[in-house]
Order: C-alpha cells, then structure tokens, then sequence
C-alpha cells in the first residue's frame, strides 16, 4: 500500500496538518503520470486524490490563471441519473426546477436534509432524454441518492468521469483549437454538450471552480485514452500560455469569486438563506426534501465575505463586534487582486452586516479591523466568468 500525505487545503497553515494514509480506499486520478512529483501533497474529495499543492510558485500560477490559463485535475464526482422517472426523482431530491431542463443546458442544484439545513451542492446536466449527471461536492451524495429512490424507476450509477478544468482568459481559445472550432464563443455560461477533443468524444460545459473564463471536460472512463488527452490539451495550449495547477491557487480564486465549499463554508446546519443561495430555492416546486422546513424562513444572509487590510483570517478566527463574537471565518486567504487579507464570515444571527466595521480576533489573539462585504469580493456582476470582460489584470 503507497503511503500518502494527504491535506484539505483551505489555507497556507494546512500544509502543517498532513497525514499519511493507505492509498487503498481512494481513486487515484488517471491523469497521475501526466503531473505527479515528488513534492506533491494531495488531498481526498468525493473519494478521490488530488493535488492541493505540487511544488510549484502558488502566487505566479494565480497570475496565469488570471491572465492566461491553467489546466486543474480536479475530483469532483459525475453521478448518473438515468430513467423513466428521473425527472420526477430529480425534482424531489433537489432544490432547483428540472423539468424545465433543455439538453445542453447546466444548473447549479443543492439537494437539502428534511431540515432544510444544505446536504450537496453542484451542477446538473441534461446529457439526454431522461438522463442526467449532477457533478457532485464531497460528501456521500450517491448513498443519499438512493435511500431515496425508493418507488422510482430509475438507475444511479457511476459514469467513472474524471475532470479537467482549464480555466483562464485564454481558455476560450485552447477549446477553440482542441476542438477544431467547435467550442467558441457561441457557448454561453453553463451550456454543454458532446464535443471531439483530439479524436475523442468527450462531454464538456461552460463552467468551472474560479469565476474566470472557464471549461470543464468530463472523461469517460476506460472509454477515454486519459494521456493522449492530456498531451492534446498542453500541445494545443502552449502557445497560449497553458500550465498545470495544483488547485492552490483555485481556491484563492474561488474565494474572491465567492464561491462557497461544501462542508467547509457551508453545512448541514445552515440553510440555502443563510448561505447566500436563496436564488437557487424554486419554492414554487409542489415538492422537495426539505421544502416544508423553509417555509416561512428569514431568508436573509449569515454569511458574507470580510477583507482586512491588516492581516489574513484563518479558519476559526472570531469577528468580534463590541464585547461580543458575532461570527466565525469559515475559510480566509490573501487576495493577490486586491493586496488585502480576504475570507468568508458566518454570522451567529441575521442582521445588516455590510459595510459595517468589526474587529477580526485571529486565533493567535491578534486583533485588526476588517471591513464586511457582498460576495463576490469584485467582479459584482460576474462579467469575467461569463466572457463578456476580456481585459487582462
């Protein structure tokens, strides 16, 4: 059994927090031998290896994605949903309106505990009549898949997907080139589809993990020769800068995106409202897990985002207003864009937090100001993610 060290990488102080563990249990990424070295630290989500650090100048790789492109091996996890019945089991486990699907077309979905509090967050895909892939966070979301499908017609299985990501300004141009034309602009922000990729039939969407510009390409398993992939991908982006990642610098970058990790900056114990995510609840839905406990609800935010000029908020950091904790950081890291410490705030109880000034209480005891702000922390109207601002920082 290889040993492994193994780390959940939200911040700089997790490399102090490794283990090693027995390779035995987990899925190792097929692209391994493409991107392995001897400094790599992984990590496990959704029951797969990945790289959350590899040796490599964090701070330059943050500035390619920014300005060029990087290609992530990522684990997030494709579950099947196939069947006479999947739309209907689709609209009870979760939060979003399925039936009004087209193909080709992606929804970003949380699936709710009868609670209301947020189980699963992801994206669904319309692959075909009555079949779906809900690209899934970590956490045991196809067991929870079916001790609820009982009394339907339908199949869950594991399609054994693998996914890249290229994300980055030039990322439009790379899918342009990999793919013979076929991918260009006319792809807009969350649209799919089949596509050959270096004489491989492959699907891939408009989407990704760090608000920039971005795909993702979902492997098929054994179908799929995973190196002349990854070797097509590099010789079509090196002109225009592409490098690989560990996802160090992604999760910088989802941070200023604002978007959120699950079971990390948002859990069981919060609701789709207090997350921020109230937008993606269609309430007008007869019918989901945890509909009836959100009836009624303060549908106002807890958790917001923080910059602080003075210092970095670490996970567990308390954001003190007065003599009284307010609220806790989730998840904190330095903003290269903004030259500011940055991170995300749970509040313990509802109230008009933006703009207020608060103190942050690093877990050192180390006090500073920090200032509370609407996620994301720039790009307000999301114009870099959906292409329709190309300047390069």
């Amino acid at each position: 059994m290889k040993g492994i060290r193994m780390i959940n990488l939200q911040e700089e102080s997790d490399f102090e927090n490794t283990v090693g563990i027995s390779a035995r249990r987990f899925e190792e990424s097929p692209f391994i031998e493409c991107h392995d070295t001897s400094r790599m630290i992984r990590g496990v989500y959704a029951g797969r290896f990945f790289a959350v650090y590899n040796g490599e100048d964090y701070l330059a790789k943050y500035w390619t994605l920014r300005r060029k492109a990087l290609i992530f091996d990522v684990p997030e996890k494709p579950v099947e949903i196939s069947g006479p019945d999947s739309v209907a089991f689709l609209e009870k486990v979760l939060t979003r309106k399925v039936s009004s699907m087209k193909k080709g077309r992606g929804y970003y979905a949380l699936a709710c505990t009868p609670k209301g509090g947020i189980f699963m967050d992801g994206v669904i895909f319309k692959l075909g009549e009555n079949r779906f892939w809900y690209v899934q966070a970590d956490g045991p979301f196809e067991t929870w898949l079916l001790a609820n499908s009982s009394g339907f017609d339908i199949e869950i299985s594991d399609p054994h997907s693998r996914v890249l990501q290229i994300q980055g300004p030039a990322s439009i141009d790379i899918m342009r080139d990999a793919s013979d034309g076929k991918i260009n602009e006319e792809m807009g922000y969350f649209k799919a589809g089949y596509f050959e990729i270096g004489g491989q039939l492959l699907y891939v969407s408009r989407t990704g993990f760090t608000n920039e510009l971005g795909f993702e390409i979902y492997t098929n398993g054994s179908e799929t020769d995973h190196v002349a992939l990854w070797n097509h991908l590099i010789k079509v982006g090196e002109p225009y800068g592409l490098e690989f990642s560990s996802t160090r610098a992604m999760t910088i970058r989802r941070i200023e995106g604002g978007i959120l990790g699950n079971t990390t900056d948002m859990d069981t114990t919060m609701n789709p409202y207090e997350a921020g995510l109230g937008a993606f609840v269609d309430m007008d839905k007869d019918e989901f897990v945890g509909r009836d406990a959100l009836v009624g609800l303060d549908t106002r935010a807890l958790l917001f985002g923080l910059t602080c000029e003075g210092a970095t908020p670490t996970s567990n950091s308390e954001i003190i207003d007065g003599d009284s904790v307010v609220g806790q950081i989730t998840a904190g890291v330095p903003s290269p864009t903004l030259g500011m410490g940055i991170g995300y705030v749970r509040f313990h109880y509802q109230d008009e937090w933006v703009g207020r000034k608060l103190i942050l209480r690093l877990p050192s005891g180390e006090c500073h100001s920090c200032t509370i702000v609407d996620l994301p922390f720039f790009d307000k109207e999301r114009h870099i993610v959906r292409g329709l601002d190309r300047k390069i920082p």
